[in-house]
């Protein structure tokens, strides 16, 4: 299994070049199917126990699956195993993939969390307590976040030199490595100006957001920081940093932005991505409905 794994792992990370945490969350996928084709079957050298994979065993697999995942969960699993499967087939290691016939779950529906205009106004106004570096430094974070859409893993990927506060930009790379500049606010330049006034020694390749020790900030640690400020503002505390970026796109929606502007800032590679976003902008669509419907037009 190693053998096949490395050579997909190298496959996905160079000649599709997907981001690092999209191949992590490929392997471990991989893995669990086969610690489950391990416990229902006799597992043989490398060259023959894939050939022993057939419609069967995918079925009790997605049976399993079924009693602990979500459908999106399931789905994700699935399209991991086509591509792996095809992957072999194109290496010539098999001559067909099982998996094509498995049909796959219908994705469930869900509108993301996204906060109000004012909930956001509280969150990135108003005082909280603190060491003034580290309350300086999460305001930074959630105000660009806010401000230019960012996934979590984007914000703390960045470097100080990533982000030019003169041009008010900042050179974001996304998934698939693919690189995008964001314009970055006024009072998200103010808050980044004052974070790292407060910091010593700043260099253009150091992380842009520290931790306590000085190391680069992780996506677990922000996530816990925006909880802890939740709490202290009285403001829902199941709101995620990814509720941030969910926000920005709705509020921008909401304010007559147009979609394909809203999608290229998000770093979408599909407009279907981008358009769930219309589903939670009711009052986006009430307004596009009463200017433009001939029987709803308002004087």
């Amino acid at each position: 299994m190693d053998k096949y794994l490395q050579q997909f792992k190298q496959y996905i990370a160079v000649e599709r070049n997907l981001s690092e945490q999209t191949v992590d969350a490929y392997l471990r996928d991989l893995l669990q199917f086969y610690d489950f084709f391990r416990s229902v079957g006799e597992v043989t050298p490398e060259d023959n126990w894939l050939k022993n994979i057939d419609l069967l065993v995918l079925r009790q697999y997605l049976a399993q699956l079924h009693k602990s995942c979500s459908r999106t969960s399931i789905a994700r699993k699935i399209s991991t195993l086509k591509g792996f499967f095809r992957f072999l087939v194109r290496e010539g290691v098999l001559e067909t993939s099982p998996v094509d016939g498995l049909s796959t779950p219908r994705r469930e529906q869900y509108l993301p969390k996204v906060l109000s205009a004012e909930q956001v106004g509280i969150l990135l106004d108003q005082p909280v307590t603190g060491r003034k570096i580290l309350v300086l430094r999460d305001l930074a974070l959630f105000e660009l976040v806010y401000s230019c859409g960012l996934r979590v893993g984007e914000v703390t990927h960045l470097n100080v030199g990533s982000v030019d506060l003169e041009l008010q930009q900042v050179r974001v790379l996304g998934k698939g490595n693919k690189e995008r500049f964001v314009p970055i606010g006024r009072q998200a330049c103010s808050a980044l100006k004052k974070y790292l006034a407060e910091r010593e020694n700043v260099a253009i390749d150091d992380p842009l957001f520290l931790n306590h020790r000085g190391r680069r900030l992780t996506a677990r640690s922000v996530q816990r920081n925006l909880k802890a400020r939740l709490l202290e503002l009285n403001l829902p505390t199941d709101i995620t940093p990814h509720a941030l970026r969910h926000s920005f796109a709705t509020h921008l929606l909401d304010a007559g932005a147009d979609l394909r502007f809203i999608q290229e800032l998000l770093g979408h590679a599909s407009l279907s991505t981008t358009q769930r976003y219309t589903k939670i902008s009711f009052s986006h669509l009430t307004d596009v409905y009463d200017q433009c419907h001939p029987r709803s037009q308002k004087k």
